[in-house]
């Protein structure tokens, strides 16, 4: 077996051969990248192949060849109880993010936090970044997208430059700029399949420097070949170079079409790159509206040539415009400075809920429904954006510094609602937001062990038949898991132990004069002040503490249990490229504090707007709680979790909700109680009997799923019946007595 690997690694080798030059011509990249695969994929089966004499099982390796160099880097390995995890990565920086996410403590994040090279990356990512000004091979153009912009938009930006070019006409003067409006008007119509073009020079230049060009970049005279011209292909358009004319600028046309026209078509041409920017997944009409305000609107009209795209025959003068698709479903992985699309389009959500909530304070204007809606929905991104400054910090510091970054923004920022309500609770003298808190505190808990963990598993065993995870660490997870819930319940369980129920007197509704007498019992346990109080200080001592020896054993002590080896995924001398970090550690910082400000601004709208909808709402305020305040602002965490199933490393989505779990527990409830402390809000750490066993019977069911190390749908489909059992349990319980 040993030979039949080193001969296929010794053929891997001529495979791949070593040329010096690969390093440095970028237009044999992409060779190097298939030749690095192929070797992978040498090794993957090679090692795939069992030993007939070994009891136990290997599993996968795998082998890269950078300069040249085949060597063998094992993955993953060991008979099952741990597993081996190697990072490739294209900077430290990369290496540090994706070692922090193995790490307990540290808030697992998916993304990028230094800008990749775009040569990097796949075609199908670089055509989301593309401007839209070259031509490739043509597919398809009746489309189901296509039809939806010819409906959504076509008709009515077509319109608009109808009635300019009439405008235009009008004016006598202005009537280069009236053609150029039917012109245009045909073209945004439908405007796939055609090329608006401009005349130019360099298209003689073209023809004799490169016989057989494929494209000429808009501004530039570079002589190297980019790495995007292979998805560029020939065209062939008679245009003319027109002869001297009159200066753009020093025609009266040019600003009777600047004080007439172009205003109107500018706000066409805003309002549809808005609302297609919006849509995310329409960003190239943005793009095509876009780049015509800016560029073609702002040219010569004669210059403006627009044409069918036809069989290509020679060479191509310079392309403006040529789209091919209204819609692209990978634009949910765009970005802009490493910060994801929808992260952007939410953060305007944000600062108008903030706005409308502070200004409009007699619901005037938009009810006290609408503003709580918004408040919650604007944690969202700004979750986002606090999970990203948190990884950018961790990433470019030790690790000691990046466990108190998470433990602090981790914590704080989530414990702006808990705060905020208790205070509003406090100064409305009602009990009802601290039964909201427990209830999202739990309803937490639940989620982050749960569904989260069962929703990855479920998405990632579609792709995947079955997925393996280190079994130690997640085993270190579930005991602190067990020590957490076993901590925050244990007053609990003390006061249904050794309390003793108290009820109050009958008394009947005075309202109920012919019906049936009704008898109103409510009864409590009464021995919180005596004992029970003692014991909860003890515990938020004992708790944080636990963590803190967590934090020592994963970090330093232990962990070798992670198995993490960190190996370059990519030559950093190939092509030139430096790492470039989107956030530096002062503007994440910056970002940080920003984003906890306004989530408290927003939490303080969250508890202002919850109480029309506890009084008049038929739901119990238990689901409310365990539900829409516990998991929206969770919503970046659960899409973390997915991708990295997807991606074949479930043992993250499982640390995703295990870490947010076990810092609810000891980080959180303890800063709970240590407010309560120095400020009395009546916070009194005593849980109803249904987030009591609901939680206890969760942690419970998550270590037996967990036991075997394995995971699959099957088990994260379980996981996730389970919750939705304990969400049916809250949905028909009846509301706390304080609301």
């Amino acid at each position: 077996m040993e030979t039949l690997k080193g001969r296929l690694c010794f053929i891997s080798m001529f495979v791949c051969p070593p040329d010096a030059q690969w390093d440095h011509d970028p237009r044999v990249y992409r060779r190097t990248s298939q030749c690095d695969r192929l070797c992978v994929d040498i090794g993957s089966h090679v090692a795939e192949t069992p030993s007939p004499d070994v009891s136990h099982q290997y599993t996968p390796k795998c082998l890269s060849a950078h300069k040249g160099e085949a060597t063998a880097c094992p993955e993953v390995w060991q008979d099952g109880s741990s597993l081996r995890t190697t990072i490739r990565a294209e900077n430290e920086v990369e290496a540090n993010k994706l070692a922090n996410n193995y790490r307990f403590g540290f808030r697992k994040w998916k993304s990028h936090v230094t800008e990749r090279p775009i040569e990097d990356r796949s075609d199908i990512v670089r055509e989301l970044y593309s401007e839209l000004n070259f031509v490739r091979p043509q597919g398809s153009l009746i489309t189901c997208g296509n039809m939806a912009y010819l409906i959504l938009f076509g008709w009515w930006i077509s319109l608009a430059y109808l009635l300019v070019c009439v405008l235009m006409f009008l004016t006598i003067i202005g009537v280069p700029y009236g053609k150029l409006c039917w012109k245009l008007s045909c073209y945004f119509l439908w405007p796939f399949g055609k090329s608006i073009l401009k005349p130019r020079s360099l298209v003689r230049r073209c023809c004799v420097k490169f016989p057989h060009c494929e494209a000429i970049p808009e501004e530039s005279d570079s002589k190297e070949v980019k790495e995007s011209t292979p998805l560029l292909m020939p065209l062939s358009v008679p245009i003319e170079v027109p002869p001297q004319r009159t200066r753009y600028w020093c025609r009266v046309s040019t600003y009777v079409w600047l004080l007439l026209g172009y205003p109107l078509l500018g706000l066409i041409h805003g309002l549809a790159c808005f609302l297609s920017w919006i849509l995310v997944f329409t960003i190239p009409l943005a793009k095509m509206n876009a780049r015509t305000l800016a560029i073609i609107l702002l040219m010569p009209p004669e210059d403006v040539h627009i044409h069918r795209l036809k069989k290509p025959q020679g060479c191509e003068s310079q392309v403006l415009l040529c789209c091919y698709h209204a819609f692209n479903w990978y634009y949910y992985k765009y970005t802009l400075d490493g910060i994801n699309v929808f992260a952007v389009n939410l953060l305007p959500l944000v600062i108008t809920t903030l706005v409308v909530g502070y200004v409009d304070t007699e619901n005037q204007f938009v009810s006290s429904e609408a503003k709580f809606a918004a408040a919650v929905s604007s944690i969202i991104p700004l979750s986002y954006y606090i999970g990203m400054g948190i990884a950018s910090i961790s990433a470019q510091s030790n690790f000691a510094v990046g466990a108190v970054v998470n433990a602090t923004f981790g914590s704080i920022t989530e414990m702006t609602f808990y705060i905020t309500a208790l205070l509003r609770g406090h100064k409305a003298g009602t009990k009802c937001y601290e039964e909201i808190v427990k209830a999202a505190l739990t309803g937490t808990l639940l989620g982050c062990i749960l569904f989260i963990p069962g929703i990855s598993m479920i998405i990632g065993g579609f792709k995947h038949r079955e997925q393996r995870f280190n079994s130690r660490s997640a085993g270190v997870s579930s005991a602190l898991l067990f020590i957490s819930v076993g901590g925050v319940f244990a007053p609990t369980l003390f006061s249904k132990a050794y309390g003793s129920l108290v009820c109050a007197g009958c008394s009947s509704s005075p309202a109920n004069t012919s019906g049936p007498f009704t008898c109103l019992l409510r009864c409590s346990y009464l021995l919180y002040g005596l004992f029970s109080r003692p014991l909860v200080y003890t515990i938020s001592v004992l708790l944080p503490s636990a963590y803190l020896i967590g934090l020592i054993f994963t970090l330093k002590t232990h962990s070798h249990i992670y198995d993490i080896q960190v190996s370059d995924g990519h030559d950093h001398q190939q092509g030139g490229h430096g790492t470039v970090v989107h956030w530096s550690r002062l503007r994440a910082l910056s970002v940080l504090i920003m984003a906890t400000l306004l989530m408290a601004a927003c939490a303080d709208l969250t508890t202002e707007h919850i109480k029309p909808i506890l009084d008049h709402s038929a739901i119990s305020q238990y689901f409310i709680g365990v539900t829409v305040l516990a998991m929206v602002p969770e919503i970046p965490e659960i899409f973390n979790g997915i991708q990295f199933a997807l991606q074949n490393n479930i043992s993250l989505s499982l640390e995703v909700g295990n870490c947010i779990a076990v810092q609810v527990c000891m980080i959180q409830i303890p800063l709970l109680i240590l407010f309560n402390t120095f400020y009395d809000v009546g916070f009194v750490l005593l849980f109803s009997d249904l987030h009591l066993w609901a939680s206890i019977f969760s942690v419970i069911v998550v270590n037996y799923i967990f036991m075997d190390g394995k995971s699959d749908y099957f088990q994260g489909t379980a996981l996730v019946v389970v919750y939705l059992i304990l969400l049916a349990l809250y949905f028909f319980a009846p509301s706390p007595r304080a609301c």
